[in-house]
């Protein structure tokens, strides 16, 4: 078993070793640029872990690691133009950085490109990579639009909020973690509870992501700080501001996501302070809680060592502790 860091360093080797630049430039180099914006490549070192812990040489599953990396860059690209946002990792947006076009090109071609890292897998391992793979990315995509579409709706309930989430977010954590067990040939059962773990782990993730959004630290989270508020996005801290608010905070926080306004700040102050009021930022902190021992309970299902179970436990538990 090894640490986190090494796995880090096997992936970012790959792609440090591996240029993706061809012609024609204005389609890869785009590629080559978001993915050098490593950031902690969290969801292809599940992939290795998970193969490891199954008891298989994780080099065997880098393959599949890299494959489940260039899908989330690209779901990246393409969202960062959804957004309109104009930072990804600290550093300009593709679609900022070039223009809108070569950002939904590029990240055609990264999703075509993930495809093709399957292919280094003999037949039976393939199939099942690519039918978990064709079923999370389609998730992926109703995620998204769910998202979109929240943005005009004014009803949007918590266990509706929670299960895009779990689309947009969790299920490619949790398809990840899988993959590794697919790899490594482990039993059916492993491969559904370390699933399980990762689709946990994930919402954790994505409500740490949204508190980050709003209460994470300018310097460190890569970010903008307040972009969901800027974009009137219905996250779990809005939906548990309007469920705990009395009349005036529920008023004030509706006008606020019905406008617009030129200056910014002003409305994201402004709304943080409601989320403070109602505690809806302590609530938001609970919910990480409850999901990340969630997933922590499904690893003692594990036919695995306990060690093995203690170092995913110490994984979780990093990843509710970051700041980026």
């Amino acid at each position: 078993m090894q640490s986190i860091v090494h796995y880090q360093q096997i992936v970012s080797e790959y792609f440090a070793n591996t240029s993706i630049e061809k012609e024609p430039l204005n389609l890869y180099r785009p590629i080559q640029y978001i993915l050098s914006l490593s950031g902690k490549r969290m969801r292809p070192v599940l992939t290795l872990m998970a193969a490891d812990i199954f008891g298989a040489d994780c080099s065997k599953a880098l393959p599949a690691a890299i494959a489940v990396e260039m899908f989330h860059n690209f779901s990246l690209v393409h969202d960062d133009i959804m957004d309109d946002a104009p930072l990804r990792r600290g550093n300009q947006t593709v679609h900022e950085k070039w223009d809108i076009n070569t950002g939904i090109l590029s990240g055609d071609a990264m999703l075509i490109l993930a495809y093709q890292y399957f292919e280094e897998y003999e037949p039976s391992t393939f199939r099942s990579l690519a039918k978990l793979f064709s079923k999370t990315a389609l998730e992926v995509c109703e995620g998204q639009q769910w998202d979109v579409d929240f943005e005009q709706r004014k009803d949007v309930t918590l266990p509706e909020y929670l299960k895009m989430i779990e689309y947009k977010t969790a299920v490619l954590v949790a398809a990840a973690m899988k993959m590794g067990g697919i790899v490594a040939q482990t039993s059916e059962k492993n491969c559904e509870l370390i699933y399980d773990f990762g689709l946990n782990l994930g919402i954790a993730f994505q409500l740490q992501d949204d508190y980050l959004d709003a209460f994470g630290d300018p310097a460190t989270f890569g970010k903008q700080i307040g972009g969901d508020i800027i974009e009137n996005k219905k996250t779990y801290l809005y939906l548990k501001a309007l469920e705990q608010a009395n009349l005036f905070e529920k008023e004030n926080l509706l006008q606020w996501f019905s406008v617009q306004p030129e200056d910014n700040d002003d409305k994201v102050t402004a709304v943080k302070n409601i989320f403070k009021h109602t505690s809806a930022d302590e609530a938001t902190k609970k919910a990480i809680e409850e999901y990340t021992f969630k997933a922590f309970a499904t690893l003692e299902k594990l036919d695995i060592s306990e060690d093995k179970k203690a170092l995913l436990k110490n994984f979780g538990e990093s990843l509710m502790q970051r700041n980026v």
